[in-house]
């Protein structure tokens, strides 16, 4: 019986632990946009929802469910839509982990006129938050042949204009 609540604690403790470990979703979008933005996790929860479904790299199927790029962008105030002529396709978006990762979109990549990728901001794998090193939010390319822009622990959105 004593052992039995050892065990119990150590395995609150260890949950709790974790749980301080884990940082609070939010995801930042600046630079080039009339101002800087963070959105929650409750924010991104009231957002229109979608789902990509991946190959793992041993084959089996993931579903990633969050908020498409674009809508996240747009709610920024990048250029989309019939704003995106001219210069304004110069424009692209580093996403930044909080490891030091980064990769780069252009914004016709995901612009429905031109590229209409699928890329979401995720927040859940198979149904469930993402855990630890996977999140709290994820970049998810659903049409990417191997995974490297996909990234996991994303933080920052940052909208670069090369002609202004």
């Amino acid at each position: 019986m004593k052992y039995s609540r050892i065990l119990m604690l150590a395995a609150f403790y260890a949950a709790l632990v974790t749980a301080q470990d884990q940082p609070a979703a939010s995801l930042t979008i600046k630079g080039d946009i009339p101002s800087s933005v963070t959105l929650t996790a409750d924010d991104l929860a009231k957002m229109p929802r979608e789902t990509v479904t991946v190959a793992d790299q041993d084959g089996t199927k993931i579903s990633y469910e969050g908020v498409l790029l674009r809508e996240i962008l747009k709610r920024a105030g990048a250029p989309l839509g019939n704003q995106l002529r001219g210069k304004a396709l110069t424009t692209y978006i580093l996403a930044k982990a909080h490891d030091g990762y980064e990769v780069v979109f252009t914004i016709g990549e995901i612009a429905p006129e031109f590229g209409n990728e699928s890329i979401i901001v995720a927040d859940k794998r198979d149904g469930k938050p993402l855990f630890g090193y996977q999140g709290p939010l994820r970049l998810e390319c659903a049409n990417d042949k191997a995974g490297a822009r996909s990234v996991r622990m994303l933080e920052t959105l940052e909208i670069v204009r090369l002609q202004k």
